[in-house]
């Protein structure tokens, strides 16, 4: 019976290469199935033992709060260096592309609600 350790959706590629150089330094006998195009399976890490799932996920559970602390120390740093990921800072990073999805939501909004304003 397979067991599945980890999902791969949304798992950026440095962690889930990090995964993969953890199972495989520990000797963790794992496959992995690759998230579908369309969203619709998920994809995984996975092994079909029950004792090599425990290990793994031990093995997981300590990498993710390493990890976790890694990420948590690098977004305070670049909070404290100006580089945030609010409106503004998004504005001032990439201003044409800020401006153009709010041109753009601004017009979904007036056709969505045009019917109901009496615009049509």
């Amino acid at each position: 019976m397979p067991y599945h350790l980890m999902n791969l959706r949304h798992v950026p590629d440095d962690e889930a290469e990090e995964v993969r150089a953890l199972f495989d330094e520990h000797e963790v006998r794992y496959y992995e199935t690759p998230p579908s195009f369309w969203g619709i399976s998920m994809g995984g890490f996975w092994t079909h033992e029950q004792d090599e799932a425990e290990r793994a996920r031990s093995l997981l559970r300590d990498y993710q709060q390493r990890r976790h602390t890694r990420q948590r120390e690098a977004w305070n740093e670049a909070v404290q260096s100006g580089h945030g990921t609010g409106f503004w800072h998004q504005f001032r990073r990439k201003p044409l592309t800020f401006l153009a999805a709010l041109v753009a939501i601004a017009v979904i909004l007036l056709f969505s609600l045009a019917p109901f304003l009496g615009l049509a």
